[in-house]
């Protein structure tokens, strides 16, 4: 077991993202590719949870389009990730945040953590 993390370790390089944490909103830019054009596009919503550890670990982050719910699966270690920006910090009791699904309207709304300021 310690020989597959160790080589997951060596071959997938070690990327510098903002510590986020399920109920935060944040955009993901990545790269899409269609044909021999290529295009970075910005994926915008909030993480309703973080999954696996190591080589394997991803994050999965929902948005509303068109009043249809978009959810969107991303690996941590994916080179097509360009950037992750956090927007805001949620105030969540729970890891996995998939009550989101049900809920309407107003009722999705994560409230917003407050954060002290630091003098």
């Amino acid at each position: 077991m310690d020989a597959i993390k160790f080589v997951h370790e060596q071959l997938t390089p070690q990327r510098e993202f903002p510590r986020f944490r399920p109920g935060d909103n944040i955009v993901v830019n990545y790269k899409i590719i269609e044909g021999d054009k290529e295009r970075i596009q910005a994926f915008r919503g909030d993480v309703i949870q973080i999954k696996g550890e190591g080589g394997t670990k991803t994050f999965t982050v929902r948005k509303i389009s068109n009043g249809v719910g978009v959810e969107r699966i991303f690996p941590f270690s994916s080179p097509n990730i360009t950037e992750i920006q956090l927007l805001k910090r949620g105030k969540v009791r729970r890891a996995r945040l998939f009550y989101l699904r049900a809920l309407l309207g107003k009722k999705a709304r994560i409230k917003e953590k407050k954060m002290a300021a630091k003098s």
